[in-house]
C-alpha cells in the first residue's frame, strides 16, 4: 500500500479543508516546499498535490504551478496533481513539470475527453472520484451530478484507466475514519488501483484500508495535527515494488 502524504495549495499557501468547503481553509504549513522535503525524508516515495485555486476556476493557478514544479525537480519525490486540469493541453503542460501523474476529476465526467487522454497519456492519467452521499462532485466539490460513484468507476475503467483516487467529501478533513463501505465495493466492483482519500487519522485506519484491498492511501490532516506518524506508517504500511 503507497502512503501518499498530501499538499494542498491555495494562493501558493499549502492549507486544509474541511468537507472540501473553501471557507474551512486554514494554513497548515508555512512553505509547501519544505514541507514536501519533510516528508521526504520521513522516507515517502510519492506525494499528492491539489492545486485548490485550479479545481474552483477550472484552470491551473501560475503561483502554484511554480510552487508544484520545484518540489518536483528538488525533491525527486513522484508527484501526482490534481485542480484545473481540464484539456489535453492543461494535461500536457502538466506533465511538462516533471508531474508523474495527472488527476483528472471534473473533466474525466466526459468520458469521451478521457479515452482520448488515456490514449494519449497512458497511465500517466489517473481520475479522482470525489461523492458527496454516493454522487460524484464536480468544480471543486462544489456541483454535485447525479452521477454514482459505482456506475461513474465502472463507466472510467472502460476507458483505460488503471487508478483511481477515492474521496468521500463528508469525511476529508475530518479526522473521523475513511468509509471502508464505499472502498470496499470500489475494489469488489471493479478491477481498478484505488487509493483512498478523505478521514484517515491513525494507524488503525491504515490497517482497515490494507486489510480490504486499497491500494494506496493519501494522508494530509492526519500529519498535520500529528495523529499519524509518517515515518512509522510508511515502514509498517508501504510495500515497495
Amino acid at each position: 500500500m503507497i502512503i501518499y502524504p498530501a499538499i494542498d495549495l491555495l494562493g501558493g499557501q499549502c492549507v486544509r479543508l474541511v468537507k472540501g468547503e473553501y471557507d474551512t481553509a486554514s494554513r497548515v504549513a508555512v512553505d509547501a516546499l519544505e514541507t514536501a522535503r519533510s516528508f521526504r525524508d520521513c522516507g515517502a516515495t510519492h506525494l499528492h498535490m491539489v492545486d485548490l485555486d485550479g479545481a474552483k476556476a477550472g484552470r491551473g493557478h501560475a503561483v502554484n504551478r511554480s510552487i508544484i514544479s520545484k518540489i518536483v525537480s528538488e525533491t525527486g519525490l513522484s508527484v501526482d496533481l490534481g485542480g484545473g486540469i481540464r484539456t489535453l493541453q492543461d494535461i500536457e503542460e502538466t506533465l511538462k513539470t516533471g508531474v508523474a501523474e495527472a488527476v483528472l476529476g471534473s473533466a474525466a465526467t466526459d468520458l469521451d475527453f478521457l479515452f482520448k487522454a488515456v490514449s494519449r497519456f497512458g497511465d500517466r492519467i489517473c481520475v479522482g472520484i470525489d461523492a458527496k452521499n454516493g454522487y460524484v462532485a464536480t468544480s471543486g466539490w462544489t456541483d454535485v451530478t447525479g452521477l454514482n460513484y459505482l456506475e461513474f468507476a465502472a463507466a472510467v475503467e472502460k476507458t483505460g484507466v488503471k487508478r483511481i483516487i477515492f474521496t468521500d467529501i463528508s469525511r476529508d478533513g475530518t479526522l473521523q475514519g475513511p468509509n471502508l463501505d464505499m472502498l470496499k465495493k470500489l475494489k469488489e466492483k471493479t478491477g481498478l488501483s484505488v487509493t483512498a482519500s478523505g478521514g484517515i487519522k491513525t494507524e488503525e485506519d491504515l490497517e482497515s484500508l490494507d486489510r480490504i484491498g486499497i491500494d494506496g492511501v493519501i494522508c494530509g490532516k492526519s500529519l498535520y495535527a500529528r495523529t499519524l506518524d509518517l515515518a512509522s506508517a510508511l515502514v509498517r504500511f508501504e510495500r515497495k515494488a
